[in-house]
């Protein structure tokens, strides 16, 4: 397994941006495809973003289209999602995952074996 570490959450005003960052260490990061999700109180974790070991094929939720960027730099072993016009139902938690197998493309919850252990984002109106 890798294992994952999120940074870059806090607290921001509807229409702020936020960048998170996550740091991948163990097993190979580079051959995974990485992806973001998040869960709201009383709600199931949901994908934001993912990104092929590439670099390329990123993938986005319809509610953050045009306003999330995921990257990766796997020199780094470091995903990133830059948040940009924040709402406040963006608040939640934000969770950084691997996929459980090297070379997959996916956007399923159920294909993501490692996860950190998550970053508050709250956005105010």
């Amino acid at each position: 397994q890798v294992q994952l570490v999120e940074s870059g959450g806090g607290s921001v005003q509807a229409g702020g941006s936020l960048r998170l960052s996550c740091v991948g260490s163990g097993r190979a990061f580079s051959y995974y495809t990485m992806g973001w999700f998040r869960q709201a109180p009383g709600k199931e974790r949901d994908v934001v973003a993912t990104i092929a070991w590439t670099g390329g094929r990123p993938n986005y939720a319809d509610s953050v289209k045009g306003r999330f960027t995921i990257s990766r730099d796997n020199a780094k072993n470091t995903v990133y999602l830059q948040m940009n016009s924040l709402k406040p139902e963006d608040t939640a938690v934000y969770f950084c995952a691997a996929a459980r197998s090297p070379y997959i493309i996916t956007s399923e919850r159920s294909d993501f074996g490692s996860w950190g252990q998550g970053t508050q984002v709250t956005v105010s109106s």
